[in-house]
């Protein structure tokens, strides 16, 4: 098999990951406008008042004796009207974001679960399974956080420091001058770090994701490392993913944590730069007190926003890095696609036949070289050989989860490419070594690829795989449930099961890869007869490591090296006293 994949994942293309969430959020356009228009009442209510607050100071400039308090309450009374109606504003805002965030999680999910059931099964095989979980649960929860509240907060934060920019020039443009003399400052400063940044966030993101793989791993194997005492080396391994998931984590945030902090001490400069201006402009008489109250209030509304921004710039760098990764995943090449005119493979007779199959996974490790079978209909067909000689990987070039590099495949006398994949793929049942059921009954399990099969059907394809008694022994016979990848039924019985399956999927074709090797010889036996029955005139490709129950086969091929050895029936094998003979006669040993 191919190696796992071990890089980390870097930051590539900012500019068009943030377009393409745009395109998500764009499809909520009117909940979108609606956000817009929210967000617009909430802030021009809210720029209002420092207005109102310069009025009524103007309105107390007289002294005592001269304060047109009626004005000033009423003043008061309306700034309290206007944050009040902001405020509410500004929560129908957050609860429809909110909800829009959701929604783009959601569409962001099922097209990464959509995505996944067209990946080829060479992804799956060098990408770790807790790797892509994290992109389908952790990865994109940041994305959905973020657009529910970090876009709210960038949308409030144009509007404000727009409008604040507007009213302070209405007020007093001179005073102005000294405002946007610090904007080249807060904009340098925040490309600088978002730059310095990013790539952290992004490391964050790929070890998180590195972590959950190695826990994923841990935990399925949890048996094995007690069985073999691996316990404490395991943990050690664990505390080093997770140190480096700790470190990646402490030093984007480090750095993130910087920026808040100092685009503050810009802001207070700023506001402190501005009140004294506007000092030295009221001791002259050309700007009013109130003037220069409200001027100072739209300097913190001005300089807030972007105070605000760069203090969540880390959730947005966080969410972007996220993205990628997601996005990264959605544009892997999926399974090669059907040819044009592609044909359905129906009424199967099962006549199978390799020609000069070249494959190598790895370009420079062939795997397969110059291999040729005929299987004709009905027939059994054993493949053998030692580890690693390519056995299970003519089962995938069969099931075209991976194509030659040279040489064809013909089924019934058409090179199987010319079929649809999805026809071509339920012309095969297929049982794994690697065994796998759901979390449902017992029944649901052994109809999984035939929905509209009878209960009559069910019973008959378990009691043919010898498992009908001990579903019956259950409490709840076949509605009993079956926990997550069968952790309270053996592995032989799972193995049984996944049997059933194949028996009632009523395939043309058959593949078992180790299907019994965890059952005893006694029962592997019984199945082995029931199957030969059940499977008259079906073709059967059976990979097995114990010789004796193939001897039967039709044809047995023996796999050395990437090349055929030998092939023949058993007795003619034996009779050769070649590849075959030694592997046989070293499990009599």
């Amino acid at each position: 098999m191919p190696p796992l994949s071990s890089k980390t994942d870097k930051p590539k293309d900012t500019k068009g990951t943030l377009i393409r969430l745009l395109g998500y959020l764009g499809r909520y356009r009117l909940g979108i406008f609606a956000g817009v228009i929210l967000s617009l009442t909430a802030n021009i209510f809210a720029l209002i008042g420092p207005k109102l607050a310069g009025s009524a100071i103007t309105a107390m400039e007289g002294g005592a004796g001269a304060v047109d308090f009626k004005l000033v309450y009423r003043y008061a009374s309306l700034m309290l009207l206007l944050y009040i109606v902001s405020s509410v504003v500004n929560y129908m805002l957050s609860f429809l974001m909110m909800n829009i965030g959701r929604s783009v999680g959601r569409k962001l999910r099922a097209d990464v679960m959509d995505k996944l059931m067209k990946l080829p099964v060479g992804y799956f095989d060098t990408h770790q399974t807790g790797d892509i979980i994290s992109r389908v649960s952790y990865d994109i929860d940041v994305i959905s956080n973020s657009l529910s509240t970090d876009i709210t907060q960038i949308l409030s934060s144009i509007i404000t420091v727009t409008g604040a920019f507007a009213l302070m020039l209405s007020i007093y443009a001179p005073l102005v001058i000294v405002v946007v003399v610090m904007i080249p400052v807060y904009i340098w400063y925040t490309r600088y770090m978002m730059r310095k940044t990013r790539p952290l966030m992004s490391k964050r993101s790929a070890m998180y994701g590195m972590l959950n793989g190695f826990s994923e791993e841990m935990f399925s194997g949890q048996k094995t490392i007690q069985a073999y005492a691996h316990e404490a080396q395991s943990t050690d391994a664990f505390d080093i993913h997770n140190n480096n998931a700790c470190d990646a984590y402490y030093k984007a945030d480090y750095q993130a944590a910087k920026i808040g902090p100092t685009v503050g001490f810009f802001t207070n400069l700023s506001l402190a730069l501005s009140a004294t201006a506007g000092s030295v402009f009221y001791m002259k008489e050309m700007i009013t007190l109130g003037q220069v109250a409200s001027f100072l209030l739209y300097t913190r509304k001005f300089s807030g926003p972007i105070n605000e921004v760069a203090n969540i710039s880390n959730e947005i760098l966080s969410s972007l890095a996220a993205a990628e990764r997601v996005f990264r995943l959605l544009n892997e090449p999926e399974e090669t696609a059907d040819v044009p005119d592609a044909k359905t493979l129906s009424e199967v007779a099962g006549n199978v036949e390799l020609k000069g199959i070249h494959f190598a996974y790895v370009p420079e490790k062939p795997i397969l070289q110059n291999v040729n079978l005929k299987a004709d209909a009905g027939k059994l067909i054993a493949i053998v050989g030692p580890t690693g000689a390519g056995k299970t990987t003519i089962i995938n070039l069969l099931m075209r989860f991976y194509d030659p590099q040279s040489g064809e495949i013909r089924i019934d006398g058409t090179e199987h490419r010319s079929y649809t994949m999805t026809s071509l793929r339920k012309a095969y049942a297929m049982v794994l070594q690697d065994t796998w059921v759901f979390h449902g009954t017992i029944y649901d399990n052994i109809a999984y690829g035939r929905s509209d099969a009878t209960r009559e059907e069910v019973i008959a394809a378990a009691k043919a795989a010898h498992i009908h008694k001990y579903i019956m022994c259950l409490p709840n016979g076949y509605e009993s449930v079956i926990t997550e990848d069968g952790g309270n039924i053996s592995k032989g019985q799972k193995q049984l099961l996944t049997i059933a399956r194949a028996m009632l999927y009523d395939a043309k074709m058959l593949i078992l890869d180790e299907a019994t090797s965890n059952v005893d010889t006694r029962t592997e036996r019984q199945i082995q007869s029931a199957m030969r029955t059940l499977m008259k005139d079906k073709t059967c490709f059976v990979i097995a490591h114990r010789l004796s129950t193939i001897r039967n086969a039709d044809r047995i091929l023996v796999i050395g090296g990437g090349s055929v050895d030998e092939q023949g029936t058993h007795e003619e094998l034996m009779a050769k006293k070649g590849a075959y003979y030694k592997l046989y006669m070293s499990q009599w040993e």
